[in-house]
């Protein structure tokens, strides 16, 4: 876990070096002001959303470990249904923060993306087709939010719940699954993939 946890982390880190902070023509949920692009510290927003990414993923994967150890996976993925989004609520609460994952391929309805959510996994399918790195992205919402937004790539331990059914993911375990999750689609994936995104927003003057 901590390899995976310190994979994480490296990758963020090299994100950080590129930002894509613009947006698409028209998208109502992000500010027009150019002004106000120009001066968006997004520097600070990335290094905060970074931070706040990496302690939820530690949180969740420490737990997500001690489950799996503790009764395999149908227990994980229990924990999943009744643990994780409490422990995700209470972390915004600690970063000051609304906390959120969002995916294209979505387990449990809630991680449903936003029409902005979906614009930047769209964009990030695109890198990563075009043998790119996925990288974090800083927005101002017109709320006067700020928006942060960075990939979340496949892990190895997740492939137990998550991988190619009847290969990493015993059809066994996804029964359990389906049982909790019926209109599950968050299976199929490998090691590397892009499982979605971490979709993190905050008070302009966080971090002052």
């Amino acid at each position: 876990m901590k390899k995976q946890y310190l994979l994480f982390a490296l990758a963020l880190m090299g994100y950080l070096a590129a930002c894509d902070s613009g947006s698409k023509a028209g998208q109502e949920e992000t500010a027009t002001d150019s002004e106000t692009a120009t001066t968006l510290d997004t520097a600070k927003y990335k290094k905060q959303g970074m931070e706040i990414a990496m302690g939820t993923f530690k949180a969740l994967s420490g737990q997500l470990k001690s489950a799996l150890q503790e009764g395999g996976v149908p227990n994980a993925v229990r924990y999943c249904n009744t643990v994780a989004y409490p422990l995700v609520d209470s972390l915004s609460e600690v970063y000051n923060a609304s906390i959120r994952r969002a995916s294209d391929k979505v387990r449990n309805p809630k991680d449903a993306p936003t029409p902005l959510e979906q614009e930047v996994l769209d964009t990030y399918h695109a890198q990563m087709a075009a043998g790119e790195q996925p990288k974090p992205v800083v927005r101002q919402l017109q709320s006067g939010e700020i928006a942060f937004y960075a990939p979340i790539r496949m892990q190895e331990l997740c492939l137990n719940c998550h991988g190619k059914l009847g290969e990493t993911l015993k059809k066994e375990d996804y029964a359990v699954i389906k049982e909790l999750y019926p209109e599950d689609e968050a299976i199929g994936y490998a090691a590397g993939d892009l499982r979605g995104i971490w979709s993190i927003t905050f008070q302009e003057d966080a971090g002052k």
